[in-house]
């Protein structure tokens, strides 16, 4: 796996993965507006998005019918610099038709504790911790 980093200008960057998706990322300065996430948003974007595909894939596989899974990230930082992460939740919103709520929450259960390897790596620096709710769609 590789990824590439080049500075645009200020503190603007566009990130590319091996198979050419982009992005871009940074910080305002001077009262200019960000230009995208910063890199401690990404790391966050991607323990939730690492932990919804397992929360989905294990669902699918099982065949709970999910129509949707959204997944909320807030987290709280160290003071001090570094200023790493030192709280992460990760909040699931699970819908679907007639879904067992017990399959979710083995379904959360497992991204956190077995295949997620971003919140695997996460919980080496922060407490991090988990919920979920299920909404019903069926009539």
């Amino acid at each position: 796996m590789k990824a590439r980093v080049k500075w645009v200008e200020d503190r603007t960057f566009t990130g590319e993965v091996e198979t050419g998706h982009r992005i871009v990322l940074g910080n305002g300065i001077d009262g200019k507006p960000k230009p995208g996430p910063s890199p401690m948003e990404l790391l966050l974007i991607g323990t939730g998005g690492c932990a919804s595909y397992d929360v989905v894939h294990i669902l699918e596989k099982g065949r709970e019918p999910v129509e949707d899974c959204v997944c909320e990230v807030t987290a709280e930082r160290a003071e001090t610099e570094p200023k790493v992460f030192t709280k992460i939740h990760l909040q699931f919103t699970v819908s679907g038709r007639r879904l067992n709520p017990a399959k979710v929450e083995r379904a959360v259960a497992l991204s956190m504790e077995k295949y997620c390897s971003a919140s695997a790596m996460m919980a080496q620096v922060a407490d991090l911790t988990h919920g979920f709710e299920v909404v019903d769609t069926g009539a």
